[in-house]
């Protein structure tokens, strides 16, 4: 058989997986016994598999999680108030399909940006686009980009992704431009995408953060009324893996 004419032809086409499925499976001993059938499927089963891995390479380079996590690390042992059966339904994914928001409140150590990572993580598997960014640092970078007049493509970007990850909001009041900021990218959110917020505040108090009733009244309409809400407590996590280390 001619294999380097085909895999020239198949490496052409961009068909990258087939190539390298092609080249092991020519060296394995027990190839003469697969049917033309057989071979084509491993194939393109190989080409499907590279190019899922490729897209989600593509998906995790662009989101930026803060974590490496995942949903199958989730840890239920350690006692935080974790409800694995909701924990179950949000890997699933359902509630992004649906557009609707999640909220994951608890002391600083928790694990509230790990798991809202995780679930960033799967929304890629899911082929869902995603974006994790930390509140303080957004806001900042949003001041500079209305100085620059970059802030139009900057909005464009967070309210496009299926899944935008707001981790460690109300650090800091806001300030008025922030409040605006929020306001307008939650707006062009609200209803057609999903946005994940982590808080070491209660959501009772976020009222008094945002720091004007009319702004909070807007924001927490758009950020709250339709979201799930995870609430964790416990020590730290940290704390703890380094009691048992020591």
């Amino acid at each position: 058989m001619l294999t380097h004419p085909t895999l020239d032809q198949l490496r052409t086409l961009g068909l990258h997986g087939m190539a390298k499925a092609f080249i092991d499976v020519t060296a394995d001993a027990d190839a003469g016994s697969l049917t033309h059938p057989d071979w084509l499927a491993l194939l393109l089963d190989r080409e499907v598999v590279h190019r899922q891995d490729k897209r989600l390479g593509s998906r995790l380079l662009h989101a930026r999680l803060r974590h490496q996590a995942a949903p199958e690390d989730i840890d239920y042992r350690t006692a935080r108030g974790l409800d694995r059966a909701l924990l179950k339904r949000l890997v699933e994914g359902d509630w992004i399909k649906a557009h609707d928001n999640l909220v994951i409140t608890g002391p600083t150590g928790v694990g509230k940006s790990w798991l809202a990572c995780a679930l960033g993580h799967k929304a890629c598997r899911d082929d869902r686009s995603v974006l994790y960014v930390r509140a303080p640092k957004l806001f900042d970078d949003l001041a500079l980009a209305h100085g620059d007049g970059s802030f139009p493509r900057r909005l464009k970007r967070l309210g496009a992704v299926d899944l935008l990850i707001l981790d460690d909001w109300g650090l800091e009041p806001l300030t008025a431009q922030g409040r605006h900021d929020l306001l307008e990218i939650l707006e062009d959110r609200y209803a057609r995408h999903s946005t994940l917020v982590t808080s070491q505040v209660p959501v009772a108090d976020w009222h008094g953060l945002i720091g004007n009733a009319t702004y909070a009244d807007a924001i927490l309409d758009r950020l709250v009324h339709n979201a799930h809400r995870i609430d964790l407590a416990g020590e730290s996590l940290r704390r703890t893996k380094s009691n048992h280390q020591a």
